[in-house]
């Protein structure tokens, strides 16, 4: 079964149970950012897309999206006095974009379809307080070469997506482990990212940006 969601295409990837601040200023996303306050959309929720082709502002800059995206809901919105927005959202259920509507209002309607895990098998399941624990160890790993501190291990139903919004992971990077529907692989994923970008670190006694955060402010529309 499918339902209709209001995009908002970005340069980011927002992951299930992260915050994701908005400063709103086009006109398409200040009427978003209204129906939202307003209520019309009565889950003050809607979907955070990554682009995979084009640009955030403008009408059509954005060409070509990512398959897989991931709900935002609504905890506060400020208006500014010129009609901006800022808005603080959170992440929520993950969905797959079967289907986009231009026309029907200012802002893109998605045809989406929520993503569940796939149930992990029982050796699967006796084997993620390890996977856990290596994930972990090299989110401090990495933590200490970038920052040279030794973080709290956020408390999270979903620790994979909370280590990785800790760091400065790629576009790629963020969008994998969305995409990612194995708890299991998620964890190894972020404990092979953390061990590469530890190693990147350590190499060039810097803490590189991310490629797909050049050129243009993905907190912005």
């Amino acid at each position: 079964m499918t339902t209709t969601l209001p995009l908002f295409p970005l340069g980011t990837v927002l992951l299930p149970g992260t915050s994701l601040p908005l400063h709103v200023f086009e006109p398409r996303y200040r009427q978003l950012a209204v129906d939202l306050v307003t209520e019309k959309l009565p889950d003050r929720s809607f979907g955070v897309i990554a682009i995979r082709q084009g640009w955030e502002v403008g009408p059509g800059n954005a060409t070509a999206l990512h398959a897989v995206g991931c709900e935002a809901l609504l905890r506060d919105a400020k208006p500014l006095p010129d009609g901006r927005f800022d808005l603080a959202t959170t992440g929520g259920r993950r969905f797959r974009l079967v289907g986009v509507d231009a026309e029907s209002a200012p802002y893109l309607l998605g045809e989406v379809e929520w993503l569940a895990d796939v149930p992990a098998p029982a050796e699967v399941a006796e084997v993620l307080p390890l996977l856990t624990e290596g994930a972990v160890a090299a989110f401090r790993r990495y933590r200490d070469a970038a920052f040279e501190d030794d973080p709290a291990v956020p408390a999270t139903d979903d620790l994979a997506y909370a280590l990785a919004n800790d760091c400065l992971l790629t576009l790629e990077d963020r969008q994998h482990l969305l995409e990612e529907r194995s708890e299991a692989r998620r964890l190894r994923l972020v404990r092979k990212m953390m061990h590469r970008e530890a190693g990147i670190v350590a190499a060039l006694h810097a803490v590189p940006a991310p490629l797909a955060d050049l050129g243009h402010l993905p907190h912005r529309n």
